[in-house]
């Protein structure tokens, strides 16, 4: 297979999200629901703020919160299973003698949002003794009647269901229909998200998210082997509506007929292909590989409450620790992160955080320094001398009315270069390596620190060109090994933004949306194991 191929092997020709520049700003799209604006929002704002000054907090704050998920699933072309769900509820937090006091409910009442503040407050009390650390935000500006509706063309849940199973169960169809395809599966899910922040400083800000995900799954069974491959979509969730599944790349959304009608060809090239032998090769990543080691090494490792041991139970700490900052050599001088609240069509893109903080973009890797972390207003104020910054970046985030904000994962992404290579030109660099395509399985230690990732498919590169794909791969490294051994960043054209609706933090759990973004990529010397002999088969 020649380097001409690259493109429809890889993730940058399937759709327009390819070459989006992050950090651009968007006019609403859409009005906020009309049903989420007639809930009593001011009402209930007055009542609990007045009550916490009342009790004499040092700080109040309420989130109204709506959410709308639904889902379908299918099985060989056919409805395997629908789900519509409803939540609304209101949340109260309070700073009371230097300590944390929560509360919520889902009776949108007056009196009950005094009742909630009261025993938020009383919470406070009971738990003062126990706290050994007071209670400090970092200062952020007044926001007044702020409104914010993320952006995307067509409302999923205006859509009649059954054009959504007609549309998804016609691409699982349409797999099932070609002879080297024996199974499908495929899902699709949309949710909208409604919330409202007021605070006793004088903020109030009314947002609307909306995001969709889509897969589609196919499966090739040797019945003389007695094994099977699959081959999934790599059509990455966003935050965009109806228009992802249907308008195209004229519109800048994914060509998921483009990239059915290649699925079989591919899965059959897998089935076929030989195993990896193990080694040390150089790789070519595409974009809807990376995004997911950008995630868990990169990512979670950058959050603050994880480096400072708070947040330790739930998949580990962190090695990048605070001491570290302005010191640690992630990676290599090419590595350039930014953690961004803005990036268009991001999951995690918000205008105000769920404490009130603006929305931005900031850097966490500069030329393969470590210079920052994501940060909610607690941890900021608290940490300022060390970071340099007393201001929050916007990191908090509670997934439901029934739970406490917590700091939460931003769009964490890897810069491409401006003017920089195709994926192409990467692989055209390599005398024997790998070009990884798709994410799949993933490993990674408590501290975030020694890993191992596999993909989708994985294609031999010889003498700068692809030449088939392998089967068994899985690179392995520790993170500022692999890092380190970046030498090259795709240009803007290579960008793509990846991600997923499922990131897992706290006790008790939750669950958040996140994107990454980041370019083809070129590493040397990566170790690659032949993940069936480290299974002893």
């Amino acid at each position: 297979m020649a380097t001409s191929a690259t493109t429809s092997a890889g993730g940058a020709g399937m759709g327009g999200a390819a070459g989006t520049s992050p950090g651009a700003s968007h006019p609403p799209s859409h009005d906020i629901d009309p049903d989420f604006l007639a809930l009593p929002r001011a009402a209930l704002a007055d009542a609990v703020l007045q009550t916490a000054r009342d009790l004499g907090v040092t700080h109040a704050d309420i989130r109204i919160e709506r959410i709308r998920d639904a889902s379908l699933s299918f099985r060989d072309g056919g409805l395997e299973s629908r789900g519509d769900s409803r939540s609304a509820g209101f949340a109260v937090r309070v700073v009371h003698g230097g300590t944390w006091g929560f509360a919520a409910s889902v009776d949108l009442t007056t009196d009950e949002a005094v009742r909630v503040t009261k025993e938020a407050v009383e919470l406070a009390r009971v738990a003062r003794p126990l706290n050994s650390e007071p209670v400090e935000l970092a200062d952020e500006p007044v926001y007044t009647d702020a409104v914010w509706v993320s952006a995307y063309t067509v409302d999923p849940f205006t859509i009649e269901t059954a054009e959504k199973i007609e549309r998804v169960g016609g691409l699982c169809r349409t797999l099932l229909a070609a002879p080297e395809v024996d199974h499908v599966d495929g899902r699709l899910g949309q949710v909208m998200e409604n919330k409202f922040y007021a605070d006793l400083a004088g903020t109030t800000t009314t947002q609307q998210r909306v995001r969709v995900i889509c897969q589609l799954e196919a499966t090739c069974v040797d019945r003389a082997a007695g094994g099977f491959e699959t081959m999934r979509t790599i059509a990455p969730p966003v935050g965009r509506g109806w228009e992802w599944l249907v308008a195209g790349t004229a519109a800048g959304c994914w060509d998921w007929d483009a990239e059915i009608a290649l699925i079989p060809s591919l899965l059959a090239e897998k089935s076929r292909a030989p195993s990896v032998e193990a080694g040390h090769y150089d790789l070519v990543i595409d974009p809807s590989n990376l995004w997911l080691t950008i995630h868990e090494s990169v990512g979670h490792a950058t959050e603050l409450d994880r480096a400072l041991g708070y947040e330790a139970a739930y998949a580990g700490t962190s090695f990048a620790t605070l001491d570290k900052i302005m010191s640690l050599r992630y990676g290599s001088p090419a590595m350039h992160v930014t953690g961004d609240r803005t990036a268009p069509h991001g999951l995690a893109t918000i205008g105000y955080d769920d404490e009130g903080v603006r929305a931005g973009q900031w850097d966490i890797v500069r030329a393969g320094t470590l210079v920052g972390y994501q940060l909610d207003r607690r941890m900021a104020a608290q940490n300022a001398a060390a970071l340099g910054t007393g201001r929050s970046n916007g990191c908090a985030f509670a997934d439901s009315p029934g739970h406490v904000p917590i700091q939460r994962m931003a769009n964490v992404s890897l810069q491409p270069a401006p003017g920089g290579p195709s994926t192409d030109e990467l692989i055209s660099r390599v005398e024997r390596g790998i070009y990884v395509v798709g994410d799949k399985s993933w490993s990674i230690d408590m501290q975030r620190y020694n890993f191992q990732f596999t993909g989708q498919r994985f294609y031999e590169i010889r003498g700068g060109q692809l030449v088939g794909q392998l089967r068994d791969v899985a690179y392995q490294a520790t993170t500022t090994d692999f890092w380190g051994s970046l030498e090259a960043v795709g240009g803007e054209a290579t960008y793509v933004l990846g991600g997923a609706f499922n990131c897992g933090k706290g006790q008790p759990g939750q669950v958040a949306a996140v994107s990454h973004g980041c370019p083809s990529v070129l590493l040397r010397g990566i170790n690659i194991l032949n993940t069936q002999r480290e299974a002893g088969r």
